[in-house]
């Protein structure tokens, strides 16, 4: 089976996406990856409103996207496509596109369901989540069954080689120094700032924070919280070689139903013990207590990272089966070549034919 790998990345991240979703390609399967996001800046169509405007003002941009992706399936010969990372894709463009098993992986849920999710299922025949969690009343998965998608698959976000020191192994992760006691490398998110700021409070210089803030968002944050700190950014290397002098790294979701951001993944790959947030719902990815620790409040995370700070055996034993964990079902390529069977049991569930 062919499949086009749809996504939009840019720069080095784009090549290194290119790469490897190749490299996910096997005896069964051919992955082709096509990056949608080199015609058109996704700001153009974030969310399912925003795409429609501009489908109907038949946006020349827009318009070589989709004569490109229709040559690209064509060219490839594509029995399916993946696609993912905002999607550009109108659905009344998408129902003249016959003969190709359509998939959506949906990203940024729960807190994007309604905004490019939901408004797409129609256009697809079957529906992929990073998210388990959704809300108090029922999990992603029954949501999109609730919304009359059949073929509804939760697949992990997974880490990519290029996102941890893939020269390093079990029997070594741990062997180099990690003169970092705490880290956290995440974007400007408003409702994660309070936390970050009372955390670098708490462990001042044992705490390593970084992100991708703009000068807007530093001196917001630091008007707000009262100068907690500079948050600059780094480079995709850059932040595996922090992650590998990390001790412990916490992690923080969307809200307590969004597990399964890249952090989730990164962390463990890297060597590092993870501390998360929705602890109701980490056992559906890593073991609490054995691969992973989860916190409910402010209070039981300090207190977390300030007992593995001083317990290292117990610090490294979580992390190293975080490790084994990520690295048997967690990396990208794992993941991907699964996704492939799960499009064939989805074809078969809806006696799809072309």
């Amino acid at each position: 089976m062919r499949i086009v790998y749809s996504f939009n990345k840019s720069g080095y991240e784009a090549e290194c996406w290119e790469r490897e979703i190749r490299g996910a390609s096997d005896g069964d399967n051919t992955f082709v990856p096509f990056n949608h996001g080199a015609y058109l800046d996704p700001v153009n169509y974030i969310d399912a409103v925003t795409l429609d405007r501009l489908y109907q003002s038949r946006h020349s941009a827009l318009h070589e996207l989709y004569m490109s992706f229709q040559a690209c399936l064509k060219e490839n010969k594509a029995d399916a496509v993946i696609v993912t990372n905002a999607p550009p894709y109108h659905p009344d463009f998408l129902r003249n596109i016959s003969g190709v098993y359509k998939v959506l992986y949906s990203g940024d849920d729960p807190g994007a369901t309604y905004m490019r999710n939901i408004p797409y299922l129609h256009a697809y025949q079957h529906v992929m989540y990073m998210a388990p969690g959704y809300s108090p009343d029922m999990d992603l998965g029954e949501k999109m069954r609730y919304c009359g998608m059949i073929n509804a698959d939760w697949v992990p976000i997974s880490v990519f080689d290029f996102e941890y020191d893939s020269a390093k192994t079990f029997n070594d992760i741990l062997d180099h120094p990690r003169d970092i006691d705490v880290i956290y490398v995440g974007g400007f998110f408003r409702q994660k700032l309070e936390l970050l700021a009372r955390l670098k409070k708490v462990f001042g210089s044992h705490l390593c924070m970084h992100g991708f803030f703009q000068t807007k968002h530093n001196i917001y944050y630091n008007i707000k919280y009262g100068f907690p700190g500079w948050m600059r950014p780094v480079s995709y290397q850059q932040r595996v070689d922090l992650y590998q002098r990390a001790k412990i790294g916490f992690n923080i979701h969307w809200n307590e139903h969004g597990l399964g951001n890249q952090r989730l993944y990164h962390l463990p790959a890297n060597g590092v013990m993870q501390i998360s947030d929705c602890p109701d719902l980490i056992g559906r990815v890593f073991e609490p207590g054995v691969e992973i620790e989860g916190y409910a409040s402010e209070r039981e995370l300090i207190e977390k990272l300030e007992y593995y700070l001083g317990n290292d055996e117990k610090r490294e034993n979580l992390a190293l089966n975080g490790y084994k964990k990520v690295m048997q079902r967690y990396r990208f390529e794992t993941v991907t070549k699964g996704v492939g069977d799960l499009i064939k049991i989805g074809m078969q569930r809806i006696n799809w034919s072309t």
